[in-house]
């Protein structure tokens, strides 16, 4: 059984709200909701698409920190502030993970922390075999 492992991506957000991006504990990684900002830039892309891509580039880049990967998801859940953004959030999900199919759900909910924010997302993965 693996240790608790904390992984941060270095966000300012998680200090300041305390948490972590992702925890591994046990066979599992846990990755905490995930927008679309580019952490690099500390910027967001106005398009919901993009936003997607950015949520799945986040995440894949702590998948392979906790010793996990995109194709190891088992399950998924998604969040988007408004309906119509459910067909261009799916449509950036079968690029990602298409061959994966992880147990998925998508809400539409009133809104994310900040307006700007449209769609969040988290999993969780099995860890690989060491």
């Amino acid at each position: 059984m693996a240790n608790r492992q904390l992984i941060s991506t270095g966000s300012p957000f998680e200090a300041a709200y305390g948490y972590s991006r992702a925890v591994a504990d046990g066979d599992y990684v846990f990755v905490a909701g995930t927008t679309g900002y580019n952490y690099a830039k500390m910027e967001m892309p106005e398009d919901v698409s993009e936003q997607t891509r950015n949520c799945f580039s986040t995440i894949a880049k702590v998948l392979t920190d906790a010793g996990s990967s995109m194709e190891s998801i088992v399950r998924a859940t998604y969040y988007v502030t408004d309906t119509s953004f459910q067909e261009p959030v799916l449509r950036v999900c079968g690029e990602r993970l298409r061959s994966v199919r992880p147990a998925s759900t998508m809400l539409v909910v009133v809104g994310l922390l900040k307006p700007e924010m449209k769609v969040e997302i988290e999993v969780t993965a099995r860890l690989l075999p060491k």
